[in-house]
């Protein structure tokens, strides 16, 4: 398995392990570019983790359903829903090393 798939299929997982265990996969170098604002280093990225984890209902994870997964050299891509919360979102990710470097995170709700 790739380095890439690795740090990939950790991202995926660590939502369910917490904030802590999905901050692993960055580092102080690392940028979540999103629609609404750019997100730099640990301090930043933690702070847009908690607000998403902490705004989620329940019943948003048990409608999250992965619609494409796929991996090439150093970058990753997903498209997800869950709805009605999020009728699709999107990421890609460039990993450099076993860190995500550069996310980019666009979601488009109902």
């Amino acid at each position: 398995m790739s380095a890439t798939s690795q740090v990939f299929d950790h991202h995926l997982g660590a939502f369910a392990k917490g904030l802590d265990e999905l901050m692993k996969d960055y580092d102080e170098g690392s940028v979540i570019v999103t629609p609404e604002k750019t997100y730099r280093g640990i301090a930043e990225i933690r702070a847009f983790f908690k607000e998403f984890l902490d705004g989620a209902q329940p019943a948003f994870w048990d409608a999250f359903k992965v619609t494409s997964k796929s991996t090439e050299g150093d970058i990753a891509y997903l498209a997800w829903e869950a709805k009605p919360f999020v009728t699709l979102a999107t990421d890609t990710l460039y990993v450099k090393g076993d860190k995500i470097a550069v996310q980019t995170f666009t979601a488009f709700a109902t």
